[in-house]
């Protein structure tokens, strides 16, 4: 990937810490320039000095237009993995809107505004971080599963939509990843994804092999992929399963 990443211009949204930090040092790493993007200002900052890059700190949903202007008017690769996770399943808007707002619609704002630099130039790398949520569920985190499953079918539109006019897209989904994230997820995390949680830097390893062998779907957990297939072939029998994952947690919680 050296050579195909020397000089590119590479924006990871989220990137203040977990998966979007270690997306950004290993893209910096193969020479990449990239821009750093995260709500937080000091954070962006911070990893953004540590692997010599450019922060913008703000709204995942508008970095696009400063991040152009950042690496001089052409991204070459977006990340988009800045997400939120609201557990729970009642009714509270606010936090669906917030997870449909940053952990759907960013994406397509951002895609809106790349795709017509990237179709005209013939070429473009399109990668969200969405989560095994996405492909599978989560047990008692219906924002976060919901929206992970419009992630997905989001990416999926692109791939399919725009592959032989040069656009690449990648969806990753990993299961637990010792983040932030996972520490706040609670006893539903402690008993579906601690127990094989990796690290960031495993998902951001898993991505670069994925782009290597040029595959849309990153699976830093191999296994989700025969949950995944059983999820299609007997659906009956793995909401079973995973009712009696959501009967174990109601017991421990």
């Amino acid at each position: 990937m050296v050579g195909a990443l020397q000089d590119a211009g590479v924006v990871v949204t989220g990137a203040g810490g977990g998966i979007g930090a270690a997306l950004a040092r290993r893209f910096a790493a193969e020479g990449a320039r990239v821009v750093v993007n995260d709500l937080d200002a000091g954070r962006a900052k911070a990893v953004a000095e540590e692997v010599g890059g450019i922060a913008l700190a703000g709204d995942a949903s508008a970095v696009v237009p400063d991040a152009l202007d950042a690496l001089g008017g052409s991204v070459d690769v977006y990340c988009a993995n800045a997400g939120v996770a609201f557990g729970g399943d009642s009714l509270d808007e606010s936090a669906w809107a917030t997870s449909w707002d940053v952990n759907v619609m960013a994406h397509v704002r951002a895609a809106h505004a790349l795709l017509p630099g990237w179709l005209e130039r013939g070429n473009g790398r399109f990668v969200s971080t969405v989560s095994a949520a996405g492909l599978l569920t989560m047990i008692g985190a219906a924002p976060y599963a919901v929206t992970k499953h419009g992630a997905l079918a989001f990416a999926e539109y692109l791939s399919l939509t725009y592959r032989h006019r040069g656009i690449k897209v990648h969806a990753i989904c990993p299961q637990g990843v010792r983040t932030d994230m996972l520490a706040a997820t609670g006893s539903a995390g402690d008993l579906v994804l601690k127990p094989t949680a990796v690290e960031p830097e495993d998902v951001a390893e898993a991505l670069f092999r994925g782009i290597e062998e040029d595959r849309f779907l990153i699976l830093p957990h191999p296994e989700v992929a025969d949950y995944y297939q059983a999820r299609a072939a007997t659906p009956d029998r793995w909401l079973a399963g995973m009712n009696h994952l959501q009967q174990k947690w109601e017991e421990v919680r």
